[in-house]
């Protein structure tokens, strides 16, 4: 029988804990490793729907992007925590580590757009930069990104070049806008941009486009699952259907 530990053994095989940035919390957050596993449930993030989903299933096991536990705990106070130990359901969190490692978020962020991926897009091996098969104008590649993201809307500013040469960091990388324009790329497309960004590029004379924190990883949750179906066939693999994009545009 598959156990909890099997599964975070194996994800720490596609994205190893070493990987994440300094500030994070990835890894085993709640359980028992030796506990037995048949159903799983993968989400962006932990929030309450997502916590009465998992009960509901049956799962013994949540797997999540953003991690469920990021400051020291001086209390188990907390509902959704009190939740999930009590139906017994353990939580891994793979976050900064799955943004950089190869097959993560970044990667099939690209591969989405059908984008080679040609380097890192900063020096902690965040993001990521490539080419599109071809070139497309600014508002075609608009139409794409809300097909690919499944975003409810964008933000974004056009510079008038076309779209070729394109940069992508999935979640905030409104930092690194300077730097993807000085790494050759006509486009960036990332989330949490601010207005200041939105003038930096204005400036640079480069496309920025803000594809929504949620729309811009969320890509990577059915691909996970994916991956894991692969590796552990007797279980089941569930993408939540309750956490989706919670930002509208009228």
């Amino acid at each position: 029988m598959t156990k909890v530990k099997d599964i975070f053994y194996e994800l720490c095989r596609y994205a190893p804990l070493e990987l994440q940035m300094g500030f994070d919390n990835s890894g085993f957050l709640l359980g028992r490793e030796e506990a037995e596993v048949s159903k799983v449930l993968l989400a962006l993030d932990i929030t309450s729907s997502v916590v009465d989903e998992a009960a509901e299933l049956g799962a013994e096991l949540i797997i999540s992007h953003h991690p469920l536990i990021f400051s020291p705990l001086k209390s188990i106070t907390d509902e959704k925590l009190l939740k999930l130990a009590s139906n017994n359901i353990a939580v891994i969190s793979m976050h900064t580590n799955l943004d950089i490692a190869r097959g993560g978020v970044n990667d099939v962020l690209m591969e989405a757009f059908g984008a080679s991926v040609d380097a890192p897009l900063d020096q902690d091996d965040c993001g990521r930069i490539g080419t599109l098969p071809k070139a497309m104008r600014m508002n075609e590649f608009l139409v794409l990104c809300k097909e690919v993201l499944k975003t409810s809307g964008l933000r974004y500013y056009d510079s008038g070049r076309a779209v070729e040469r394109l940069a992508v960091m999935g979640g905030s990388g409104g930092d690194s806008v300077e730097t993807a324009y000085r790494l050759g790329c006509d486009t960036y497309l990332t989330a949490d941009i601010k207005y200041h960004q939105f003038l930096q590029a204005a400036e640079l004379g480069i496309n920025l486009i803000d594809g929504d924190h949620f729309c811009t990883e969320n890509l990577v949750i059915p691909a996970l699952a994916d991956r894991l179906a692969h590796s552990f066939e007797d279980l089941q693999f569930i993408v939540s259907s309750r956490h989706r994009q919670l930002i509208n545009f009228a």
